[in-house]
């Protein structure tokens, strides 16, 4: 038997190559890869960065899917279930939306790989695939592993990836994980993610753990964060900014050789914030306390803003990049609102009729970086223009020099160095992502519907 994995790209324009800061290890196929019984031969394909392989035998085909890769990863499905090979679809977009999936692969997984793979595996190879299989019973994650062979020959950003939980226990209104996960939060046995580091270590200088909240659970971060202090490791990772008001964690991930964080500021005004659910980042005193404190202890920040909730003018933009500027960001995002499917935001915006395509995500008039709903305030395109601004602002050459010369970011060569590379990566990505079209839209055919 053969299994062949795909990554699907978002989308691309003709010559134009892939966005770099995009190109990083797919977990989720590594997740399947541990997962396959060795006898079973496997094959990885990375539509991000390289040509796929249609016409190559392959017994069964495995896509993970993300709303922003789901009109590419039905395209590449289509090519497949073509020539007679089945496809199965897991990930985010196939828990939140299985029935659209179900209609272009012939079995769709719910929830989490580690419960349904091997059975999936084992009615592919006797021919009774099942259309649905669900993983969604909040196992325990021992014993859960990446099988990184998958990612050799692949040129992926020199950033080694690595999960330590999963799950977030705050109810953000529009973020898909609370959904995913039934607002639970889950931390790998220390001991796992010890052994694991240690194993790949030396394939990269920096690690970026990938959780959606490392500090959904403070005590058991801290006791991961201990247990790392004396493996000499270098690694970022994103969390909520309550935790960063606890001067006995901020320490003990300094010690574990944290260098960064990146932290969902989304908007410097109180009502704002209120209405996405993230009050809770208004505790301790604010950013500023907050931000006092990760400085001190020399760990970077990568802040995140959304913009599109109704109360936004000209002035809040500059705001934001001001205060991103202001503080030293290693790096910033400036976004607009997103409506994904599943999230209470998006029942909320189809419950007030404010949603401009039944699915935008599939759309062929719709595009990255354009809202696709009626915002009550500012004009989409208004918003659009602004982020485009704001990123430009935030990565001029003169903007990015006095950022990286910073007391906050120049403190040891090796992130002195990745400072500027990875900003000039963002600088000159700006206007590549902006309209990016979603799929390939020099791909032939018609997408083909499961009968």
């Amino acid at each position: 038997m053969k299994v062949t994995f795909v990554h699907p790209s978002i989308g691309r324009r003709a010559g134009e190559n892939y966005m770099r800061t995009w190109q990083m290890e797919s977990l989720p196929v590594a997740a399947l890869k541990a997962l396959t019984p060795p006898e079973v031969e496997t094959r990885f394909y990375d539509d991000r960065m390289e040509p796929i392989a249609f016409d190559e035998p392959t017994d069964l085909v495995a896509i993970p899917v993300e709303t922003y890769t789901a009109k590419r990863a039905y395209q590449i499905a289509s090519e497949y279930r073509r020539r007679g090979v089945p496809v199965v679809m897991g990930g985010f977009h196939a828990t939140l939306m299985p029935d659209e999936v179900a209609q272009y692969a012939e079995t769709v997984v719910i929830g989490e790989a580690e419960a349904a793979w091997p059975e999936v595996l084992d009615d592919a190879r006797h021919g009774t695939l099942k259309a649905r299989y669900k993983g969604v019973d909040r196992n325990s994650l021992a014993g859960v592993r990446f099988d990184r062979s998958v990612f050799q020959g692949k040129r992926y950003l020199p950033l080694g990836l690595v999960e330590t939980g999963r799950g977030c226990k705050f109810p953000c209104e529009f973020c898909a994980i609370q959904t995913f996960f039934g607002g639970t939060h889950r931390r790998r046995p220390v001991d796992e993610i010890v052994a694991e580091l240690r194993e790949i270590r030396h394939q990269k200088k920096l690690f970026f753990f990938v959780d959606d909240n490392f500090a959904g659970s403070i005590p058991k971060a801290q006791e991961l964060a201990e247990a790392l202090a004396p493996e000499n490791i270098r690694w970022v990772t994103q969390m909520s900014i309550d935790a960063a008001h606890n001067e006995d964690f901020v320490a003990a991930l300094a010690r574990s050789g944290c260098r960064g964080v990146l932290i969902g500021f989304e908007s410097l005004e109180r009502d704002t914030l209120r209405a996405m659910g993230k009050k809770f980042n208004t505790m301790g005193g604010g950013y500023q306390n907050a931000l006092k404190n990760l400085a001190r202890h020399g760990i970077r920040v990568y802040g995140t803003f959304i913009f599109g909730y109704g109360t936004e003018t000209a002035q809040t933009f500059d705001d934001a990049v001001n205060f991103a500027q202001d503080n030293d960001f290693f790096l910033a995002a400036f976004n607009h609102l997103t409506p994904f499917p599943g999230t209470p935001l998006y029942q909320r915006l189809e419950a007030e009729g404010r949603l401009k395509f039944d699915a935008w995500w599939l759309d062929d008039t719709y595009a990255y970086n354009t809202l696709p709903f009626d915002t009550g305030g500012m004009a989409g395109e208004e918003i659009t223009a602004h982020c485009v601004d704001a990123r430009k602002r935030f990565y001029t050459l003169r903007a990015m020099t006095k950022r990286g010369f910073s007391p906050a970011n120049r403190g040891e060569f090796t992130m002195m160095r990745a400072f500027f590379i990875i900003n000039l990566l963002h600088r000159g990505e700006v206007n590549k992502r902006h309209l990016l079209p979603f799929g390939d839209p020099a791909w032939q055919g018609e997408l083909l519907k499961v009968a």
